[in-house]
Formats: C-alpha cells, sequence, structure tokens
C-alpha cells in the first residue's frame, strides 16, 4: 500500500470534514468490497471439498484416528468437521 495525499485525492470539502476529526495523522480507509477468505484462490472451496469428504468417509465407517493420519489434522479438528451441522 502507498502512501497518498488526502489533498490529492479528495475534494476540498471532504479534506476539511476529515480535518475536524483527525490531521497530521496516516489513517487506512479500507476497500468496500470485502471478499470473504479463500475465495480468490479457490483454498475455500477446497478446504469445503475436504471437510465434505472427511465427514462422508466418517459416516462410511472411517474412525476418527484414521482421518487423522489421512489428512494430517489434529483430533480437534476431525472432530470439528465431523460433527458440525454443515458438514454433508
Amino acid at each position: 500500500m502507498k502512501y497518498v495525499n488526502a489533498k490529492d485525492v479528495l475534494p476540498p470539502d471532504v479534506l476539511k470534514e476529515v480535518q475536524k476529526y483527525t490531521t497530521g495523522a496516516l489513517i487506512y480507509i479500507p476497500k468496500n468490497d470485502k471478499i470473504a477468505w479463500g475465495q480468490l484462490s479457490g483454498a475455500r472451496a477446497e478446504v469445503h471439498k475436504r471437510n465434505s469428504e472427511i465427514s462422508a468417509a466418517y459416516k462410511g465407517g472411517a474412525s476418527i484416528y484414521e482421518l487423522m493420519d489421512e489428512y494430517c489434522l489434529s483430533e480437534a479438528s476431525i472432530r470439528k468437521i465431523v460433527y458440525s451441522k454443515i458438514a454433508i
């Protein structure tokens, strides 16, 4: 993120309004469009797919410990996945 002078990007009336609250300080203005974690990279979909596989395997008879070894996750993580109401 690069530094931008407010007087170069904000209209004068908006700048005066901001100066009522702070002057001489660096402020961060976040983007409006919030994107959930992993949506752009596809990681969110991969985790959902993995969790669905884990849940299906558990319902198919696999033990928590077998799933721990297969997916390299902790016992607590596997339990959260298989006992989740969201899991398929």
